[in-house]
């Protein structure tokens, strides 16, 4: 089983996840939003060797420490095809007050729903899930225990507010209800946000549940 350390970083306490593997010390970075410092630290202390970074959306909150983390391993970046304009625009994802503040991503490796990805053995499986943002994305990795990513689509009895540009309450609920609770009830779920879920849970208890059509 893969092992998964969430480092909770930013002025909104933002779940970054390091996924990697025991043997191989060989890891993955999943939405690396802030404090680069304290990301790297962990990676040196456990002599881990990161072989890419996964952003579920382009806000400030999870891309902020993406240039350093690029510039210290030199390697690729993935993201939604529809998040190119918000990554290539500090105002858009919020990064900065200053231009000289914005971070702005225009080289990445674009995702499109259903590709599958290998890292660390296993298959990771791309599902667009917009609604938070046009091109926000979950990663779901299967195994005995599957996990999924969810970034800011689902959270633990919630989630991700739809009032920011490209935001769409419409698509964030019909994403949850036909993507993501599809998924075996006993996939884990690791937020962008607070703490970890389960599918059955939230297909029991998530307020998508009460909203009609």
């Amino acid at each position: 089983m893969l092992q998964v350390k969430s480092i909770v970083v930013g002025i909104v306490g933002t779940n970054c996840y390091i996924v990697y593997d025991k043997k191989s010390r060989d890891a993955v970075i999943i939405d690396p939003g802030a404090e680069a410092e304290r990301i790297l630290s962990f990676l040196e202390e456990e002599e881990l060797h990161p072989q890419a970074i996964l952003l579920t959306h382009g806000h400030f909150d999870h891309i902020l420490a993406v240039p350093a983390l690029r510039e210290k391993y030199k390697i690729p970046l993935y993201a939604a095809e529809e998040e190119r304009k918000m990554l290539g625009n500090g105002q858009l994802n919020m990064s900065g007050r200053d231009p000289e503040d914005n971070v702005e991503i225009q080289d990445f490796t674009a995702l499109r729903d259903g590709e599958e990805l290998e890292f660390l053995g296993k298959k990771w499986k791309v599902l667009s899930t917009p609604g938070h943002t046009r091109g926000s994305i979950c990663f779901f990795v299967e195994g005995e225990v599957p996990y999924l990513f969810s970034g800011d689509t689902l959270f633990c009895e919630s989630y991700g507010r739809t009032d920011l540009y490209s935001g769409s309450e419409k698509e964030i609920i019909r994403s949850i209800r036909e993507k993501l609770f599809t998924l075996p009830e006993e996939t884990l779920v690791f937020p962008g946000h607070e703490e970890s879920t389960t599918i059955r849970n939230e297909k029991s208890y998530n307020p998508v549940n009460f909203f009609r059509e």
